[in-house]
């Protein structure tokens, strides 16, 4: 006699993505969007040390105050993977909340849920969370995903920050190398 393993598992939910954005004019001036429209955002500036701080600290408030669902797809893989080209590999492992920010262009912050698999692959990436995978022979339901956490200012317009408010140094980064792709010989000798 068999029996089916009749739990059942929560539907699986598109990852989700957050971009801060610095955006400059011809009159030296910039300006700071969020791809989550609620969040406000300060005036357009010429300050742009300012506004750089300011994306940054947006950016990393998202990251803090969002929790990796363990029933998200990979966002990457939504995407067919086009953030690493050059490798091939399959979406598994666990959900991370990944933050994505390169230093020389300076001008976008990208927070996503990735899968274990994906994020290492991605080029200027910190790993922020890793979803906690439900039990699968327990019999007990999968724990609940916690709210955002406390502490965070609502819609994140503050441009200042507390000594309490200071983000946390940043996770450990992968430091494996991305595969790049073999030349293949024509199989003459030169």
């Amino acid at each position: 006699m068999t029996t089916a393993h009749t739990e059942t598992l929560p539907e699986r939910v598109p990852g989700r993505v957050w971009t801060v954005r610095l955006t400059g004019y011809a009159d030296r001036s910039a300006t700071v969007s969020c791809s989550n429209t609620a969040c406000k955002m300060p005036a357009r500036s010429k300050d742009l040390a300012a506004l750089r701080t300011f994306a940054a600290q947006h950016a990393a408030a998202h990251a803090k105050a969002a929790s990796p669902r363990p029933n998200a797809w990979c966002h990457c893989g939504s995407t067919r993977c086009e953030a690493h080209p050059h490798t091939t590999t399959h979406c598994a492992g666990a959900v991370t909340l990944i933050l994505r920010h390169d230093p020389t262009v300076g001008r976008v912050w990208t927070i996503e849920e990735v899968c274990a698999a994906c994020a290492p692959l991605l080029a200027h990436t910190t790993v922020v969370a890793r979803a906690a995978r439900p039990g699968r022979g327990s019999g007990q339901p999968p724990a609940p995903v916690p709210a955002a956490r406390p502490g965070v200012p609502g819609g994140f317009s503050s441009p200042t920050v507390g000594p309490d408010d200071r983000p946390a140094a940043p996770a450990r980064r992968s430091r494996r190398a991305t595969q790049r792709p073999q030349r293949r010989s024509s199989g003459r000798q030169r």
